[in-house]
């Protein structure tokens, strides 16, 4: 068992640390989510001024309406991840949910686009357990797991779909206009972004689920003895996150009014990019719902501002590169500076065995 370092004064940098790593380690101490609601506060203002037209009413809305599905998805890829997993199928399940969605508004063209959607959402949900009982009761490694099956979906796409498209004349009308329908000046998007971000919260941090996540995530093995039925926990871990790819494949389908197999092609890696950003742990065992929020968020405002100061798709591609890579180097000093050991292990062993023995005389 290693002990942490919580209390005394930082170290300072000292003539063998570099400044640069005596920062970061700064960083990684303190909480992520202010450091990153201030970069996205700076980072629109700065666009602001030099595209006075990003700052407009309409290019809010537009940037909370893109957010809405990358913030949704983020949510549930990091429960998945501080379970010490992760989900690459997103993607591939969204797309095949939005094609059979997609298809089935086309046959039936009768049918209430609310069982559209719950029909969307099922299908999700169960091409995401698939994944969990592979990986929680056949304790198979979710990296392996969901890569499989991303290209398996990915193919079932083109499968069912004939590798042709499904185009907005082949849809219905109300299949079409729902995901940018508007209560209360908000799109549907944007508030059923909302909506799982509060359901989601509450999960994580007021439920026995979420909090036997995270006891997963910090220790799989421990977990297993206190009780928690870590096969169960990751079954319907997984199977939320397939839900959610479900759902949004058909918002995905009916706000761009085209299903075709290349839909959301790679997309999986935005996802998870959003929740490294937002200081989720690879590892496992740490992270929070605000976290992932934020760094879609932050995504998104790149992927909507930079256009606007006529930056290149690829100067776009190398900057979300660098915002990886520097939050992945962030998150890896804090995870050194959390398990620094003040005596090492072997110091325990050598104590307990050169302790003198408890003698104890009779009354």
């Amino acid at each position: 068992m290693s002990l942490n370092q919580n209390s005394g004064p930082a170290p300072g940098p000292g003539p063998g640390r570099p400044p640069l790593f005596s920062r970061l380690s700064g960083l990684a101490s303190r909480p992520r989510e202010p450091l990153l609601a201030v970069l996205i506060a700076a980072l629109i203002l700065l666009v602001g001024l030099r595209a006075p037209a990003f700052l407009t009413m309409r290019s809010m809305d537009n940037l909370l309406t893109d957010s809405a599905l990358p913030v949704m998805l983020a949510l549930t890829q990091m429960l998945v991840i501080v379970t010490r997993g992760i989900d690459l199928s997103v993607a591939s399940n969204l797309a095949l949910s939005g094609m059979m969605s997609a298809l089935l508004a086309m046959h039936f063209p009768q049918l209430p686009i609310g069982l559209v959607i719950a029909c969307a959402l099922c299908i999700g949900l169960a091409l995401g357990l698939i994944n969990g009982w592979l990986i929680g009761y056949l304790s198979l490694p979710p990296i392996v797991v969901t890569l499989g099956s991303m290209s398996v979906y990915r193919g079932l796409v083109f499968v069912l779909s004939g590798g042709a498209w499904v185009s907005s004349r082949n849809m219905p009308a109300d299949f079409i206009a729902f995901p940018l329908g508007r209560l209360m000046g908000l799109t549907h998007l944007v508030w059923l972004a909302a909506l799982a971000i509060v359901v989601l919260w509450f999960v994580a941090r007021h439920t026995r689920f979420g909090r036997d996540l995270y006891a997963i995530g910090n220790d799989p093995v421990a977990a297993g003895y206190v009780g928690i039925a870590s096969p169960q926990r990751l079954f319907w871990t997984y199977g939320l996150s397939g839900a959610m790819a479900g759902l949004c494949g058909y918002l995905w389908v009916a706000r761009y009014a085209v299903a075709y197999t290349e839909i959301a092609y790679g997309f999986e890696l935005t996802v998870i990019a959003a929740c490294v950003i937002g200081g989720i742990s690879i590892a496992g065992g740490v992270g929070n719902i605000s976290g992932a929020v934020l760094g879609a968020l932050f995504l998104a405002v790149i992927n909507n501002a930079l256009p606007m100061v006529q930056i290149s798709p690829f100067w776009q591609s190398a900057l979300t590169g660098l915002v990886i890579l520097s939050a992945v180097i962030i998150n890896a000093r804090g995870e050194k500076k959390r398990n620094k050991q003040i005596l090492p292990l072997h110091f325990h062993t050598e104590l307990r065995a050169t302790a003198a023995p408890v003698t104890r005389t009779p009354a």
